[in-house]
């Protein structure tokens, strides 16, 4: 450095602040593959990389760069992105991959203490983090024992009816779709994916179903219009149990459809139901609860009672601390915890169930997310005043980043279809040319 830029930053120290700022980031990122544009609290830009920027990232205070430092956690930029910090103009899509790029990122000792100094040296600017909900309920939560609680569950689902609304298809369907092209829109892929599953559990009219976590009542209700069966949703939710509630009134489904707000686990023991659904939510039962989980769906079920699982998996088993599942547990599902098909499969086997389908869904969720972060940018305003802009930026940034570890094959989606074991015998047909032939799916729903 020249004695004029120290005789200048001597008698500027913002600019010497900034400088230093410039020097952290071609640092940070003079390994970084792609190009795009960063531009600081005082408009300075500086340019990453070569070619055409993907996005702008802008960075409203130094604290982002001394935590980019000291943690290269990409956590800790995803909050200050929920804060206001920093700020996404472009490609989101690429700016979210910065994940990666940090989590790979090795400094050498010395090195890392020289830019940990500098980034101490840079002139502070004041900016309140917030104390939001949801740091103030993850606390909570921290020494919950009982996975499923109904305050779990309400952290997640019960920000605001409206808000789902805004972005979910029709039906109020919070789960992967079933796409028969890339093109299909969410309305009538969640419509396939309801009707996939009673194909697939063989509903026949009369017969009782159990849906655990029926959510907003999508499934119990199409199931109820369209097979003719008696239906109850259980749910943790009091939104959904309201909603859920009402939808069953405006189809006039009262005498086939109930919804109660109860705990899978208050489920009396005997052998009451034809069949029982689980749909996206076994994710937060907790590994250590799921032989009892599977154990009391057997119990409840019929001899040669039909149970669909369908839920999320990892392709790592037990549920490791990573970026991945500490942002998941921090802002989004307190209690979940995944694990691989193969280690949910024998856990139903160790519980009287044995298995005749597994089909895995994974680029179908992959297709759902990009839909529902697309209808929720197009919403955004709406979102916003109905829940805030953090809010609003942890859904965009969650369900984005769900999308690629979905594409890139990192988080898996099953439908297991298992029977309840009676003498061997199986109510089952020989093939699945039933699932697929006199497909009835009505245009809107109705």
């Amino acid at each position: 450095m020249s004695a004029q830029v120290l005789n200048q930053g001597r008698h500027n120290p913002h600019e010497k602040s900034i400088k230093l700022a410039h020097h952290i980031l071609k640092r940070l990122f003079k390994k970084y593959l792609g190009a795009f544009t960063v531009k600081l609290w005082d408009n300075s830009v500086l340019q990453i990389g070569k070619g055409v920027s993907a996005f702008t990232l802008y960075i409203h205070s130094p604290n982002v760069l001394r935590q980019l430092v000291f943690f290269r956690d990409p956590i800790r930029l995803a909050e200050a992105y929920f804060d206001g910090e920093i700020e996404v103009a472009g490609d989101f899509n690429t700016a979210m991959k910065l994940r990666y790029y940090l989590e790979s990122l090795k400094l050498p000792f010395q090195e890392k203490l020289l830019l940990g100094l500098r980034a101490l040296a840079l002139k502070s600017k004041s900016m309140q983090r917030q104390h939001t909900k949801n740091q103030s309920i993850t606390r909570k939560l921290s020494g919950t024992t009982r996975q499923n609680s109904v305050e779990s569950i309400a952290f997640h689902y019960d920000v605001s009816n409206a808000f789902y609304k805004l972005w979910l298809d029709e039906h109020m369907v919070y789960s992967c779709a079933y796409f028969e092209t890339p093109e299909q829109d969410l309305d009538a892929a969640q419509r396939n994916k309801l009707d996939h599953i009673c194909r697939k559990l063989r509903l026949q009219p009369g017969e009782l179903l159990l849906d655990i976590g029926c959510g907003w009542g999508a499934l119990v209700c199409w199931a109820a219009k369209h097979y003719g069966v008696r239906a109850l949703g259980i749910t943790l939710s009091q939104n959904q149990f309201e909603y859920a509630n009402a939808e069953v009134k405006r189809q006039g489904l009262q005498n086939q459809v109930s919804i109660e707000m109860r705990n899978y686990r208050d489920l009396p023991l005997e052998a009451t139901y034809d069949k029982v659904s689980s749909i996206g939510m076994f994710e937060h039962v907790g590994l250590k609860n799921l032989p009892n989980y599977f154990s009391i769906v057997n119990h409840v079920l019929k001899p040669g009672g039909l149970f669909l699982n369908h839920g999320i998996t990892t392709t790592k088993s037990g549920w490791r601390q990573s970026v991945a599942t500490k942002f998941i547990n921090r802002h989004i599902f307190p209690d979940g915890e995944l694990d691989t098909v193969s280690k949910i499969q024998q856990r139903m086997e160790d519980t009287n169930f044995e298995i005749f389908d597994v089909e895995g869904l994974r680029p179908h969720y992959a297709l759902t997310l990009r839909q529902w972060v697309s209808r929720l940018d197009a919403k955004k305003e709406e979102a916003t005043h109905l829940v805030g802009e953090r809010t609003y930026r942890i859904w965009r940034l969650y369900m984005t980043g769900s999308a690629i570890q979905f594409e890139q094959g990192t988080t898996g989606i099953y439908q297991i279809l298992a029977e309840r074991k009676h003498d061997g015998r199986s109510t089952l047909p020989l093939t699945r040319r039933d699932l697929y032939t006199a497909k009835n799916i009505h245009p809107r729903g109705d």
